[in-house]
C-alpha cells in the first residue's frame, strides 16, 4: 500500500452514532436502515466503544434479548482512534495488530474531534484500487502487488512462497495475514489450497 494514500482520503466521513443507552434491538434497526455493518457508540461527542454486526452474532449466540439488552452490554471498547492526515498503511497495521475492523479518524488539529470512520472495507477497496491503477512490468508484477497489497512487513523466516505481511487476496480480496505466490498471484491460505 502506497504511504502517500492517507487515511483522509479513503475513510467515509459519515458514520451512524448511537448512545450507549439505546437498545441493541433498536440499534440493530438503525444499522438495516442506514445500511451499515457499524455504529460508532457515543457519549456526548467521545467515541467510547463500537457495535458491529460481530457483536450482534455474540449477543444471540449467547441468548440475550435483544430489546433488553442495552448499546453499552455489548459494545467492543475502546476505540482505536487515528488522525485522519495518517498514511492508509498505518492504519491497515493497527487494524491487523488490534485485530478490529474499524478505526475512527479524527482531526489533526484535534484528537477530540470525530471525523469519520474507517472500515476494513475501505482498505480492502483502497488497495484495490491502488493496484488496478499501476501498470506493472512483467518483471516487476509480483512485488508491485505486494507492496500495494501489503500493510505489515514480517519478521517471521517464512517459506518461499509466502510473504510475511499483511494484504489482500488477489483472488477473494480478502484481508489476510499471510499471503502466498500461487502461480504469479499472491492469494490468502484459503485459495491457495483451491
Amino acid at each position: 500500500m502506497e504511504r502517500d494514500v492517507s487515511i483522509r482520503d479513503v475513510a467515509a466521513r459519515e458514520f451512524v452514532g448511537v448512545s450507549e443507552s439505546d437498545s441493541v434491538l433498536s440499534t440493530v434497526r438503525l444499522m438495516h436502515e442506514e445500511g451499515v455493518g457499524s455504529v460508532l457508540v457515543l457519549r456526548g461527542s467521545t467515541p467510547v466503544g463500537i457495535m458491529t454486526e460481530r457483536d450482534v452474532l455474540e449477543m444471540v449466540a449467547t441468548g440475550t434479548d435483544p430489546e433488553s439488552a442495552s448499546v453499552e452490554e455489548v459494545m467492543s471498547q475502546p476505540v482505536i482512534t487515528m488522525a485522519a492526515s495518517r498514511p492508509l498503511a498505518d492504519a491497515a497495521e493497527t487494524m491487523s495488530r488490534e485485530e478490529i475492523r474499524n478505526v475512527v479518524v479524527t482531526d489533526d488539529t484535534d484528537d477530540e474531534e470525530t471525523v469519520g470512520l474507517l472500515t476494513e472495507r475501505d482498505v480492502i477497496e483502497a488497495a484495490s484500487t491502488l493496484q488496478a491503477s499501476r501498470s506493472l512490468d512483467a518483471d516487476a508484477s509480483i512485488e508491485g502487488v505486494a507492496t500495494a497489497a501489503t500493510a505489515v512487513e514480517s519478521e517471521a523466516t517464512l517459506p518461499e512462497d509466502e510473504y510475511g505481511s499483511q494484504g489482500v487476496c488477489e483472488l477473494c480480496g480478502a484481508l489476510t495475514d499471510a499471503l502466498h505466490d500461487s502461480n504469479g498471484q499472491l492469494v490468502c491460505s484459503d485459495c491457495r489450497q483451491v
